[in-house]
């Protein structure tokens, strides 16, 4: 009996230590266990996430999508009442203009001799300003332009038709238009060429003969031997190739006028030029003066320039097609 009592101590605590040790090993796999739980947890909620924030992104885009598609349809809807308003707007002023006319119909209609007189002056108005036209156009003769043009104011100024009041001011400016040209050229070239023929006629015809006058006699003697004269100065001294000379230049004269008369520059231009090789023969050293004269003639441009001629006629058939 004294014996077993001796032998029990020693059995517990084996026991006890390897309880110990497989409760390590459980709790050690029960934490391995709870982490790769974690862990795989962990992963699929960050899936999740980034699948809702892909959703999100999409949802988002469509809602961008779908607010341009309604700004475009919202743009275009504008358009299309800016679009009405305007056509609106036109109809409504095509109406007034409408009614406008129809007023003046029913007032010529009302008054039949007062619209007869009138399209007589309109008639005659119509005329007179062709007929400046055509003066200008073909002849470009302003004085008769201008006439013209001075004739069919009065014209105009006895039509009291409000619709013709634009008329008038229209008239006024060309014939400001054509007073502001000046003179017509060619009566100016004409001048000119009147102070060139009268030159031409004092010029002397025997220069030998003035010459011989003015030197002494035994230079008389020595020029009828040898006559020294420099290259730069030399010139018909001859009367009968003086003469002949002075004809050619008055013919050349008469081809000038002619050409100014038809407002030929080229024409104007080569007259002068053949004169003025002849007077480079005939006395080279007063040539600078005629020169002067002749290159004042040059610049004339004998062909009118009237930007505004003929507005007032077309604005008068403008008005009288309506």
């Amino acid at each position: 009996m004294n014996a077993s009592p001796a032998l029990s101590p020693t059995v517990p605590p084996r026991r006890s230590r390897a309880g110990g040790l497989l409760l390590l090993l459980l709790l050690l796999l029960v934490v391995a266990a709870a982490g790769v739980f974690g862990w795989r947890y962990w992963q699929h909620q960050q899936v999740q996430s980034a699948a809702l924030a892909e959703q999100q992104r999409q949802a988002l885009d469509a809602n961008v999508a779908g607010l341009r598609t309604a700004q475009q349809a919202q743009g275009k809807r504008l358009q299309q009442a800016e679009a009405t308003n305007r056509v609106l707007r036109d109809e409504l002023l095509g109406i007034g203009q409408r009614a406008a006319l129809l007023e003046d119909s029913i007032t010529r209609i009302a008054d039949p001799d007062r619209n007869s007189a009138q399209a007589l002056r309109l008639d005659e108005l119509e005329l007179l300003l062709g007929i400046g036209q055509q003066r200008l156009q073909l002849a470009s003769d302003l004085d008769g332009a201008r006439r013209a043009l001075a004739l069919a104011a009065p014209l105009l100024a006895g039509i009291d038709d409000p619709a013709y009041l634009n008329l008038r001011q229209t008239l006024a400016q060309e014939q400001a238009a054509l007073d502001a040209l000046g003179i017509d050229p060619r009566i100016h070239a004409n001048a000119l060429l009147d102070v060139l023929a009268k030159e031409l006629q004092d010029m002397p015809t025997a220069m030998t003969q003035v010459s011989d006058q003015q030197s002494p006699w035994y230079e008389r003697l020595l020029d009828r031997i040898v006559r020294v004269q420099p290259t730069a100065g030399a010139g018909l001294r001859e009367r009968a190739d003086r003469e002949a000379a002075l004809a050619a230049m008055q013919v050349e004269l008469s081809l000038a006028r002619a050409a100014v008369e038809r407002r030929d520059d080229a024409g104007v231009a080569t007259a002068l030029d053949r004169i003025t090789a002849w007077l480079q023969k005939l006395q080279p050293s007063k040539l600078a003066l005629d020169r002067k004269r002749i290159d004042e003639l040059k610049a004339i441009t004998l062909k009118v320039d009237a930007p505004l001629s003929g507005s007032t006629l077309q604005q008068l058939r403008a008005l009288r097609g309506q």
